[in-house]
């Protein structure tokens, strides 16, 4: 039921809206779609059973959503938001940011911008007055992306696998 990619008019509405069961292979293509994501571990390009009970887990849990912005019933781009209540600074709720991703052929079209602009009105309207992600420290373009959005590189991330 899609446009081919590269199709698309080029100022096309995006529309934003929590991922279904049905969104997931495209899930799984979006988040694949870079060289950074295809040498990581635990890549996967279609939905085991472990994929599809972590996407279970995220649509059943409140504090989680799988957001995916659609543009002529194609889905183009998503993220996870995780709202993550905490006792630092007073009491205040966080909105974590994950899996941010638009399809290759159509960034630098403000959908990511869009996207972003979603998921901070959704952390906005669950109370939360922070918003933080990571991002890999080879993603220049993310970086300055994120930067332009009002982000500050104030912490320094760190991972460990378990």
């Amino acid at each position: 039921m899609g446009v081919p990619h590269g199709i698309l008019p080029a100022m096309s509405q995006v529309t934003f809206r929590e991922a279904t069961a049905a969104d997931l292979s495209t899930l799984l293509a979006l988040l694949a779609d870079d060289a950074i994501a295809r040498e990581r571990t635990g890549y996967v390009d279609e939905p085991t059973l472990e994929v599809r009970a972590a996407f279970d887990e995220i649509a059943t849990d409140p504090n989680n959503v799988l957001v995916v912005g659609e543009r002529i019933g194609e889905v183009v781009a998503c993220l996870q938001l995780t709202f993550i209540p905490g006792l630092s600074r007073g009491g205040m709720r966080r909105a974590l940011v994950e899996a941010v991703r638009v399809r290759a052929d159509l960034r630098g079209q403000r959908i990511g911008e869009q996207l972003m602009q979603d998921a901070m009105a959704r952390a906005r309207a669950r109370g939360c007055r922070l918003i933080q992600l990571t991002t890999d420290k080879r993603r220049q373009a993310a970086h300055r992306f994120y930067a332009r959005l009002g982000f500050e590189a104030s912490h320094e991330g760190m991972k460990r696998t378990l």
